[in-house]
């Protein structure tokens, strides 16, 4: 792997973890909650995800489990349902319920702990580090060294990612700081979150 193959994944990379999604989505969530702080230390739950699957990823295991139809839709069904879960959590929370809970302040474990849930129920998550990873990866060369490089960027480039969206979440709690826009916020989010759950359900391997 050289310097030019580098140079082409950084934007293609970047260009995944920006794209819109259920983590992305709840880092934004969690950061109009909570705050930009709180978001991006939850977000390591995410990266954790990743990690062991980019381990996955490098070691073979990930391919298998892409290849098996059964595993396949155990780790489907079981993202769409946790995905509908927060959903359901968000549609039906009452806007005072939220400063209760920043009164509170939530678990930061427990936040972390919905971000690496979302993600390993994800099975496009599976698709990325399988399919599109080991392009970038030169089979004559040291591959467990250059999947570790790749990887590292991946995360590093995610956590630019997960904080660029807890910043758009903080800037929108500025709009909806009366209750009947928080709960106008919270139910568009539910609405997102439910609609990647049926995303997932209709989606088929490649």
């Amino acid at each position: 792997m050289n310097l030019t193959t580098l140079w082409l994944f950084i934007p293609a990379c970047f260009a995944l973890n920006l794209a819109p999604g259920p983590n992305n989505l709840l880092s934004m969530s969690n950061a109009k909650r909570y705050g930009v702080n709180v978001a991006c230390l939850a977000g390591i739950g995410r990266l954790v995800a990743f990690m062991v699957m980019i381990a996955l990823a490098a070691s073979g295991l990930a391919t298998l489990l892409y290849a098996s139809e059964k595993l396949f839709l155990a780790v489907k069904l079981l993202g769409a349902v946790y995905l509908f879960w927060l959903a359901y959590q968000l549609w039906f929370a009452a806007p005072g319920e939220e400063r209760e809970l920043e009164g509170r302040q939530r678990s930061l474990l427990g936040l972390a702990r919905q971000e690496f849930l979302l993600a390993a129920g994800n099975p496009k998550a599976i698709l990325i580090f399988t399919a599109f990873l080991p392009q970038f990866v030169d089979p004559t060369g040291h591959v467990a060294l250059q999947f570790t490089i790749l990887g590292a960027l991946f995360l590093l480039l995610e956590w630019i990612a997960i904080a660029g969206y807890a910043y758009v979440g903080a800037f929108l709690r500025q709009w909806f700081s009366r209750p009947a826009m928080r709960q106008l916020f919270n139910r568009g989010c539910a609405t997102l979150l439910a609609s990647a759950g049926v995303g997932l359900l209709v989606a088929r391997r490649q």
